[in-house]
């Protein structure tokens, strides 16, 4: 790849997470450039996969594609992908980049192929019935990310890898109960169904005014269930080096506090997309750091077993329906 191609592909990464993920974008900017390049290219290609799927661009766009042309497109998604590992060039800038990062840093097939498995669950209208089914889903579109990043940072502690994925779980609980409304409107729910009966909520009408009261203690409740996940992730920083350390941290208080603000706002939650001011976004940043040189020295960070303990436990196995032959490309 040429210096020029090298700067355009880091172009489209960079421009990619500034439009499709603000929260994350700022804390990105912590890393080293190395890491922070990989970061972005990785992230190019989560959010590419899940436009195609959707028929969207950076998170916007147009009518949803039919089940069967949603199938299609993951189809075409993981063929990219398979020849991706096996280092066919790759045009598609989100392909090229995933390739780059992929390859050097050994990331996991299963890893990425697990990731494409979340898209199926949406593409197959997949449907919710308890938290640890919610909790699936999460691992597949989040938690499966915080391994692949993890693996950028140089993590191979199958322990760290853990505390990498309850960060992911955490982050997505925390999207869930944000974007309820958002998603219920596009006819998806990833919220448990035993809530919603509890709530006394039908899945049908989550969107509707008359029952914003009940949604918003079912927000909370999803946010309350986060926090372990939270604090399991803390432990986890500690292995990182230093300037990632401070980049995870702060990303996990931003996410953290869209949460808060969600449960904060309760019926009036969904009235307008919650995110984080620019001066609460230097604060966090300031926190961050704070809690990244902690976990050099506090013995709080070395009892990771304890911080698990209940937790959900993400699948050891490959993905099923994916081609077990794909598992093992090298």
């Amino acid at each position: 790849m040429s210096a020029r191609d090298d700067g355009a592909l880091l172009d489209h990464a960079t421009n990619t997470i500034n439009v499709g993920s603000k929260s994350f974008a700022a804390a990105a900017r912590l890393f080293d450039p190395a890491t922070r390049r990989s970061v972005l290219m990785l992230y190019a290609w989560c959010r590419h996969c899940d436009d195609v799927v959707d028929g969207q661009e950076l998170g916007f766009g147009s009518a949803a594609p039919t089940q069967d042309e949603a199938a299609r497109h993951l189809a075409m998604l993981e063929d990219l992908t398979q020849r991706a590992y096996e280092r066919e060039t790759m045009t598609e800038p989100a392909f090229a980049a995933f390739q780059e990062v992929a390859l050097r840093h050994a990331i996991q097939p299963r890893f990425a192929f697990d990731h494409l498995a979340g898209f199926a669950m949406d593409v197959h209208g997949e449907r919710y019935e308890s938290l640890d089914d919610t909790l699936r889903y999460c691992y597949h579109v989040a938690g499966v990310v915080g391994l692949m990043m993890a693996s950028i940072m140089g993590v191979k502690s199958e322990t760290v890898l853990d505390h990498a994925c309850d960060l992911g779980l955490a982050f997505q609980l925390t999207n869930i109960a944000r974007d309820i409304v958002d998603d219920a409107a596009i006819g998806r729910t990833y919220l448990p169904a035993q809530w919603l009966r509890e709530a006394g909520i039908p899945p049908a009408e989550i969107a509707l005014e008359k029952h914003r009261a009940a949604l918003a203690g079912v927000a909370a409740r999803l946010v309350d269930h986060a926090e372990p996940y939270y604090d399991s992730a803390t432990v986890g920083i500690a292995a990182l080096p230093l300037r990632s350390a401070w980049a995870i941290a702060t990303a996990r208080y931003v996410y953290r506090q869209i949460g808060i603000e969600v449960k904060r706002r309760g019926p009036r939650a969904w009235d307008e997309r919650v995110g984080t001011s620019k001066a609460m976004k230097l604060w966090l940043l300031a926190k961050g750091g704070a809690l990244a040189l902690r976990s050099r020295f506090k013995p709080l960070f070395r009892q990771p077993a304890a911080r698990r303990a209940g937790l959900w436990q993400r699948p050891r196995a490959f993905a099923a329906g994916l081609g077990a032959a794909r598992a093992t490309v090298a």
